[in-house]
């Protein structure tokens, strides 16, 4: 009786197996167009995200250019046991820390409160010049955005120092770039002003596709603008806040090094220098390839971490998750 039992279970599963297959073909004939679309995206994603992992390889050799995979010195741990007993790798991890967390906090929040702004202006024209100015310095180059800065925070005709003075907060110009301890604020803000409107699209696209039938009923019993953001906006975009905030988690220890290297300089080298520009310089400044290489490892296997443990949270206590 046992035997005939799993027999039967046994032809069960391969008649559904034999299902899935049908269904698969069946699905791929009737949509094949779509299937041959996404291959070019298919094979680029392939070619530039998946095949350069082959180089971290390179972590593990004392790699010398010029010299084949098979003729190459291998080092073992060495470069990452250097790389965690290197008083300057802690130093810049801070600061990549700090940073990262301050652009969270700043650069997560008020895009979305920006969004909640723009969403409840009545007047059509406002509400697009406003957008379109906020939306411009996202497709400004970061050598312009520094530049400008830079020019504005000047001793020499800054603007900033200008008002300060003229308003006597100050009895003489005051250099903001020169102090180590404004440096990490200056990042934040300029890419606050950099990025601010372009990040709030998502929220924008997200509170324009609610019911506008929850904010009549909201209005029938009572509520005000504000009791209406807080109980129909908010609540309604909370799965895009989620989500975006469990991918900018991931990305907390990749922020780049753009804007690090264009504000920073010699004076606040301390303080301005992360991961990134740190695998930057010692990878392709001073051609250490492999010890470069261990930092991005580094990087990538935290930001892989980040992100799962973040979404493992969020998916626990929320129910919303990216996979």
């Amino acid at each position: 009786m046992a035997d005939t039992s799993r027999k039967a279970i046994t032809e069960m599963v391969i008649v559904k197996e034999k299902e899935k297959r049908h269904s698969f073909w069946k699905v791929f004939k009737s949509q094949k167009t779509l299937y041959m679309m996404s291959l070019p995206f298919v094979v680029w994603v392939f070619i530039f995200n998946y095949l350069p992992v082959w180089g971290w390889t390179m972590a593990f050799q004392n790699f010398r250019p010029g010299r084949s995979f098979f003729e190459q010195e291998w080092g073992g741990l060495e470069h990452f046991i250097t790389l965690f007993t290197d008083e300057r790798f802690f130093m810049v991890l801070r600061n990549t820390l700090a940073m990262s967390l301050m652009g969270l906090v700043v650069g997560f929040t008020v895009p979305i409160l920006f969004a909640v702004l723009i969403n409840e202006v009545r007047h059509s024209f406002f509400k697009r010049t406003v957008q379109t100015v906020t939306y411009l310095p996202h497709f400004v180059s970061w050598v312009v955005v520094a530049g400008i800065v830079t020019k504005m925070l000047s001793i020499d005709g800054g603007i900033v120092n200008d008002l300060l003075l003229r308003f006597g907060v100050i009895d003489k110009p005051f250099q903001f770039m020169a102090q180590e301890t404004w440096f990490w604020g200056i990042v934040t803000v300029s890419d606050l002003w950099k990025e601010m409107g372009w990040n709030a699209i998502i929220f924008l696209a997200a509170i324009a596709g609610l019911d506008p039938q929850l904010y009549e009923a909201a209005k029938v019993d009572g509520a005000g603008r504000l009791r209406r953001i807080w109980h129909v906006t908010l609540p309604g975009i909370r799965p895009t806040i989620l989500v975006v905030l469990i991918l900018n988690i991931g990305h907390l220890v990749s922020i780049g090094f753009e804007k690090q290297m264009l504000l920073g300089n010699s004076l606040v080298l301390d303080y301005s220098e992360v991961l990134d520009l740190y695998a930057l310089n010692y990878g392709i400044g001073l051609g250490q390839f492999s010890y470069g290489t261990a930092i991005g490892i580094f990087n990538s296997v935290v930001s892989i971490f980040l992100l799962f443990l973040a979404n493992g949270i969020f998916k626990r206590f929320s129910n919303q998750s990216v996979m």
